[in-house]
């Protein structure tokens, strides 16, 4: 099944302020662009991959249907949800985020 993929508001600002963090903070250009293509690309593989990765382990996220994918070469994921034949990407963490945390903001 090929999904259609939407980026959130929220997921859209936390791209941007993970961009603008590599740009700005540690001035790498290049790291910026290889984040945002790697982006690009986790993007397209949710369009066909999506259905097929399991359910957050929090009990709460689980049951709100979210699930995550991460980059493939960056430490970063996506949190995320299917409706029919859409993916909505809802966040953006860094590996190290303890998203469980972030929860109750993304979800409501």
């Amino acid at each position: 099944m090929e999904f259609k993929v939407v980026l959130t508001s929220q997921a859209q600002l936390d791209f941007r302020n993970i961009t603008n963090y590599i740009l700005y903070e540690l001035r790498s250009e290049q790291a910026a662009t290889s984040v945002a293509n790697d982006m690009e690309h986790t993007i397209e593989r949710l369009s066909y991959m999506a259905g097929g990765l399991k359910l957050c382990d929090d009990p709460t996220l689980c049951d709100l249907g979210y699930r995550t994918i991460h980059f493939k070469r960056h430490n970063y994921f996506m949190l995320y949800r299917i409706q029919d034949d859409m993916v909505y990407i809802d966040a953006i963490y860094h590996d190290l985020q303890n998203y469980e945390d972030f929860k109750v903001a993304t979800v409501n």
